[in-house]
């Protein structure tokens, strides 16, 4: 009667599998972060520059750096799309889904894939600021591509609001993500780790 090794019983059950593989847990600690994620985009929105009130802040990009940093650009790229498809059934719709996607996902992969090759506090700096580059560039062509189709304006109003409008929104949004999660990232994943 043949025996089957612990090495190879354990390999053949993926959710069990640690390592890079998704285990059970980071299933469900992915799910979590999705689910926090998603409350956040619904019910934690707010204008943050006075008279621009189409343009909202919420703290769900937080929620995917966390995911990011402590599990990976590829946790982190899932809780930068999921959560917002709920978009699709809100008034924002498509549009809505799509730009807080671009804005999520080009500031938590660029910021995860650093930090993957550099673990500590300088890493998670060193990543974040890349990802804030990115996604400053990013979040300003989608608008300038996307804002007109949705909005049905020209892309000239479109690109004349960029330096009153567009881009101090994106430069506060993006350093209240970057130092909130700056500052809580370390004891989440640790407790999520444990």
């Amino acid at each position: 009667m043949a025996t089957i090794s612990n090495a190879s019983r354990h390999d053949t059950h993926a959710t069990t599998a640690q390592g890079s593989g998704w285990s059970t847990k980071r299933i469900a600690v992915t799910a979590l972060f999705c689910a926090v994620a998603a409350i956040a985009t619904l019910f934690l929105e707010f204008p943050i520059l006075p008279g621009v009130t189409f343009l909202k802040y919420d703290p769900s990009a937080i929620v995917a750096l966390v995911a990011g940093f402590a599990f990976g650009p590829a946790t982190g790229a899932v809780v930068s799309i999921l959560p917002y498809l709920v978009h699709l059934a809100t008034q924002s719709g498509l549009y809505g889904a799509f730009m807080a996607i671009v804005a999520t996902l080009s500031l938590v992969l660029p910021a995860s894939l650093v930090y993957q090759r550099m673990t500590s506090f300088r890493g998670a700096i060193v990543g974040m600021v890349v990802g804030a580059v990115v996604c400053l560039a990013c979040c300003i062509a989608a608008n300038i591509v996307v804002t007109p189709l949705y909005m049905g304006a020209p892309t000239e109003a479109v690109i004349a609001m960029i330096v009153p409008t567009l881009l101090p929104f994106n430069v506060i949004k993006i350093a209240i993500n970057c130092i909130v999660t700056a500052l809580v990232y370390k004891p989440l994943s640790k407790a999520l780790q444990d």
